[in-house]
């Protein structure tokens, strides 16, 4: 919401020397956030005059259409005699009156104005534009062609009010009534203790049955609806310059006088308005949803399919308007350029419609409006039929009209809502003892009317639908006194505690992985149907039920996430795009499984401690959340270089990661083939551990499916690995011992064991450890073979197994003997014939 501080001076008594960054500051302190103040007309410095063009002389034989003018200034120029300009737009006639700026003038961006020779005649001076001037958007971007009854020689600094502060408030979801300046003067004059002219305090006629006909047929779609009707309006009525400014510099367009009267008014009061010209208006006004199906072109040119949901205001023929959002073309009112009969009569909508039907509605359409978020953050019902008047005044008093006396206002009814609070509830919340004559003091400023001592019944003002509980009352008392006042406290720990094996953990691993030349990547936890897709999943996939986010960030990703890749591979995506080809990433992080068995979630209290049944209780509403790592590699894994050739990542880069994090545990991997999406089905190696004595599945590493790849636009032969960590903290067997060092000579022996082609070489590698026996140190997997010279079919295994012995040197024999005991449970196992044998 853009403010500017000499329209806000209207409704407040602001000492004459407080600027925008003092207002600012007590904003800020009030809890608005104000994120800027923009200076406009910085370094403006005149004279700056209203001029009237006498003469025009088109100037010949130059590459664009030039101008030699002569313009009455007045006295302006000290001498009383024309000023001659050189200009080279076009939108301006003899007659007209113009803004002129003379030699020894500044405009923004420090440019100086002189006397200078162009096109074989001196200009003296400039006729300015809205681009010039910094006026913002006014559609024309061409010379500023002023109203005739201005006089020559005016100071146009003034009448276009060129100087002035405007501040930028960021207004969150819950405060939607400053989106307007009558809510963002209260907030001021609370903040400087002043009093507030309140711009929607009119005297507003009674209803009567002489209005223009309207019917209800949602009464809680819309609670209220004000008709208002204006006849006999000038149509060549344009807006006044001083209206222009204001919208302009609230960052809103000028277009026609009706169409700027109700903005001008929704900025003022915070009621959204729509004006209607009345004879495009066939018969009664309606309000009512949607049929599934029906069309309504919007202002916008859009032809929009509309739903069963969306709240549609409708006359004799259908739909005439996006309820709350956006009128339609056919009731459109009609200006001098437009291709209608000009707009005489007007019928003005000020209505009250529910905040969560056009939120719906506009994200629906993806159509936001200046008049759906205000809407859809709440506006005060009560300032419906004020904002009607205040714009049946202007419309009166601008452009000539008649207000006639029927007024339509259809209410539903309802109450003022009150809540109950005990008068020391802020003192309990924040800590900070008030008293109760502070916080009745300070729910008055806010609106609220407060009734009762130890027991306040408070009656909520109809602009704040924000306030509905205690604690929503408990935090305007908060924030009123100021949050920096509340004490900074911070708990004591007790000594003696650090990091838990779980974390300890987790930090290793991200250690392990960075140690191994892996960058971590943090991604959004957020994921879309589409990316399922792309990554292959089956329908039953459990990957595929996920957690539907109530409001997310993005329609496109409305989900948590179920893996980690996703994020992953976009991340590398982007950095492949981005010219790093040579990538390994990983990121550790939590995962959301809905099982289908949660249960709806409790609200916890906030005055003490829940109880172990309620954490369990919001425990049991939640998804399983089990923490993973993920890694993903593309291009090569080790450069090229004078020392040799470089080594491109492979499926084995990926296993090796998983096993370096089981490792970080003290944790043995054991590989098997496997098919699982979104791996290649042939490069997919499933990832097991043992917990409590039974192998559990850990992950899946390897190369991904090509049409993963291709869908993903990923680099080809990617690689991926993803492991879950709360199945490797099942596995540790006790604490994390350190490694033994023996001051006993190793015993190496080497095997090559061959094998049916089908035959997994972790089926082998385990009998081989179990044969080996307790004198086994290490067993390390260094050649595959296949060729004829072991059959077709087969393939050869060769390990290098190292023996040792904590108390002693081996001989020879005992080495032997283990290793023919490991060869002969391999041969049992697998049916491992030794090489060579």
């Amino acid at each position: 919401m853009r403010v500017p501080l000499s329209w806000l001076r209207e409704y407040v008594d602001l000492p004459e020397t407080e600027t925008g960054r003092d207002v600012q500051a007590k904003l800020v302190s009030v809890g608005l956030e104000v994120e800027t103040v923009e200076q406009i007309g910085a370094g403006l410095k005149g004279p700056l005059v209203v001029g009237k063009v006498l003469t025009i002389e088109e100037l010949e034989g130059f590459k664009k259409p030039i101008r030699f003018c002569t313009v009455d200034v007045g006295t302006a120029n000290g001498t009383g005699e024309p000023q001659e300009i050189v200009c080279g737009a076009r939108n301006f006639s003899v007659g007209d009156k113009v803004v002129v700026v003379l030699p020894g003038a500044v405009l923004p961006g420090d440019f100086a104005i002189a006397a200078r020779k162009t096109y074989g005649k001196t200009s003296h001076g400039m006729i300015c534009s809205t681009d010039e001037l910094g006026m913002g958007d006014d559609g024309t971007h061409g010379i500023i062609v002023l109203p005739p009854e201005h006089e020559v020689g005016t100071d146009a600094i003034e009448l276009l009010q060129l100087v002035d502060e405007v501040l930028d408030i960021a207004v969150t979801p819950d405060r939607g009534y400053c989106l307007s300046l009558r809510g963002v003067a209260r907030e001021t004059a609370t903040a400087y203790g002043l009093p507030l002219r309140d711009p929607a305090l009119l005297d507003v006629p009674a209803p009567n049955a002489y209005g223009y006909p309207v019917q209800i047929s949602d009464p809680i779609g819309c609670d209220r609806f004000t008709a208002r009707t204006v006849t006999g309006l000038q149509p060549e009525a344009r807006s006044p310059i001083w209206m222009q400014r204001r919208l302009q510099k609230a960052g809103m367009r000028p277009i026609s006088l009706a169409v700027d009267i109700t903005n001008y008014v929704m900025l003022e009061l915070g009621q959204p308005l729509h004006a209607y010209d009345r004879n495009r208006v066939q018969g009664t006004i309606g309000v009512r949803r949607a049929t599934q199906g029906e069309k309504l072109t919007t202002l916008d040119g859009t032809v929009r399919v509309l739903d069963a949901e969306d709240l549609v205001i409708t006359d004799d023929r259908g739909p005439i308007g996006l309820a709350g959002v956006m009128g339609g073309a056919n009731t459109e009112i009609a200006d001098a350029d437009g291709e209608h009969a000009l707009t005489t009569e007007v019928v003005i909508e000020a209505a009250h419609f529910d905040a969560i039907s056009i939120a719906r509605t506009a994200r629906r359409h993806k159509l936001s409006s200046e008049a759906s978020k205000r809407f859809e953050r709440g506006v005060d019902p009560q300032a419906a039929a004020a904002a009607a008047q205040r714009t049946v005044d202007l419309l009166v008093l601008l452009a000539g009209g008649t207000a006639e006396a029927g007024v339509t206002e259809i209410t539903a009814p309802s109450a003022p809502r009150t809540i109950a609070m005990p008068a020391n509830h802020p003192d309990r919340v924040a800590g900070v003892e008030y008293g109760r004559e502070t916080v009745v003091r300070r729910l008055q400023e806010v609106g609220c009317d407060v009734y009762g001592q130890d027991e306040l019944i408070v009656t909520v003002p109809s602009w704040r639908p924000d306030l509905n509980e205690p604690n929503d009352l408990a935090e305007e008392v908060i924030r009123l006194e100021g949050y920096e006042n509340l004490p900074s406290t911070l708990p004591t720990p007790p000594s003696g505690r650090g990091l838990t094996d779980r974390q300890r953990l987790h930090r290793r691993i991200g250690r392990a992985l960075a140690g191994a030349g892996y960058v971590e990547a943090l991604s959004y936890p957020f994921i879309g149907d589409a990316v399922l897709d792309q990554l292959g999943l089956a329908a039953d996939d459990a990957r595929r039920r996920t957690v539907k986010l109530v409001n997310p960030i993005s329609d496109e990703e409305p989900a948590l996430r179920t893996t980690l890749l996703p994020g992953l591979l976009g991340a590398l995506r982007r950095n492949d795009g981005r010219g790093s080809h040579d990538l390994a990433l990983f990121e550790t992080g939590l995962v959301f499984r809905p099982t289908g068995e949660e249960t709806p979630a409790v609200r916890l209290p906030v005055d003490r401690r829940p109880t172990d049944e309620e954490i369990a209780g919001l425990n049991a509403a939640l998804p399983r959340q089990p923490r993973r790592a993920a890694v993903v590699l593309a291009g090569a894994r080790e450069q090229s270089g004078w020392w040799g050739k470089g080594t491109p990542a492979t499926w084995a880069d990926a296993v090796e990661a998983a096993r370096s994090i089981a490792a970080e545990a003290g944790v043995e991997v054991t590989v098997r083939a496997d098919q699982h999406a979104p791996w290649h089905p042939g490069r997919c190696a499933a990832l097991y551990v043992s917990v409590n004595g039974e192998e559990t599945l850990f992950g899946h590493a390897g190369e991904l499916h090509p049409r993963v790849i291709k869908a993903l636009h990923l680099p080809e032969r990617t690689c991926a690995a993803e492991v879950e960590l709360d199945v490797l903290e099942r596995a540790v067997d006790g604490a994390l011992q350190a490694p033994r060092i023996s001051t006993f000579p190793v015993a190496t022996q080497d095997v090559a064991l061959v094998v049916a082609g089908d035959v997994p070489a972790a089926d082998v590698e385990r009998a081989l450890r179990e044969g080996a026996g307790e004198l086994l140190e290490s067993l390390r997997l260094f050649d595959v073979f296949t060729g004829e010279q072991i059959g077709g079919g087969n393939k050869s295994l060769a390990y290098a197994l190292r023996f040792r012995a904590a108390d002693r040197t081996l001989t020879v024999e005992e080495a032997s003997a283990a290793r023919d005991s490991a060869v002969a449970l391999a041969a049992e196992r697998t049916g491992a014939v030794l090489r060579g044998a």
